[in-house]
């Protein structure tokens, strides 16, 4: 065991308890492992589930946690009740993060924990994060920052540990597919996990997917190792997501870029 993962298991047996707010992710299920090993029954994940989580997300991080052996319980966020959330500014994370916190919160304290952390690792610190300002707002810690451990470390203890989600891509909400001022609405995250999800099909084994929402128009990233076979399924990826409602499809030479709406708020194509 590497110095940073013994403090990692350190940090988490000292809170004596905690619930872990959990996605499913790598970063947020490393924390779940470690701290259903460490703690036992005190330790518990709560997942939100909202229109922003894309369909079959919830199953797969319920299938993770049993993997685990961990407890997870649901909590159902209302971020469609903040008019600030729906019209979407660039922090709009940080109102999305606020509204899920609180329901976390409110449900790890009926169930007796004091503490909550996530899946924030050393490396998010480099990266856009809004809605991180709302976990430290409302007292969440950081188990995997706090142990200096960036996502590649993360990967690779999921990965001796057994965990089968240890090389999953990164699935952001749906909402992050949506340029910023476009107000977010149900129907369109339904649109664009629709699309998603055919553009899987379409092209198995796939990595990161990305479908980002212009209204009629739809902006198809994937690695960049896959675009050109992307490119070569135009016709039959014109015509399938034509029954999400997308009357035009163009596919980014680029590929998928991290953090694409905040690099350039819509300068790129």
């Amino acid at each position: 065991m590497n110095p940073k993962e013994a403090r990692l298991r350190a940090i988490i047996r000292e809170t004596g308890g905690l619930a872990v707010a959990y996605s499913g992710g790598v970063d947020s299920a490393l924390v779940l492992a470690v701290a259903a090993a460490e703690l036992g029954d005190r330790a518990l994940g709560i997942l939100g589930v909202s229109p922003s989580l894309a369909a079959g997300e919830r199953e797969h991080a319920m299938g993770t946690a049993s993997e685990i052996g961990a407890r997870v319980e649901e909590v159902h966020p209302a971020e469609f009740s903040d008019p600030q959330y729906i019209a979407n500014p660039p922090d709009r994370c940080y109102f999305c993060k606020r509204s899920l916190m609180k329901e976390v919160l409110a449900l790890a304290r009926l169930r007796g924990f004091a503490l909550v952390a996530d899946g924030f690792n050393a490396d998010d610190w480099t990266d856009v994060r809004p809605g991180q300002r709302a976990a430290r707002e409302a007292g969440v810690r950081s188990p995997l920052a706090e142990a200096g451990l960036g996502k590649e470390e993360v990967r690779e203890i999921a990965h001796r540990l057994g965990l089968q989600v240890w090389n999953r891509p990164a699935t952001p909400c749906l909402a992050s597919r949506i340029p910023y001022g476009t107000p977010v609405s149900e129907e369109s995250l339904d649109r664009i996990g629709r699309a998603e999800n055919l553009v899987r099909n379409l092209l198995p084994g796939v990595g990161q997917v990305r479908v980002r929402h212009f209204g009629e128009r739809a902006l198809l990233q994937v690695d960049p190792d896959r675009t050109s076979e992307l490119a070569g399924r135009k016709p039959d990826l014109e015509s399938a997501l034509r029954t999400c409602g997308y009357t035009r499809v163009d596919i980014d030479p680029a590929g998928y870029v991290r953090g694409f709406l905040n690099e350039s708020a819509g300068a790129r194509p």
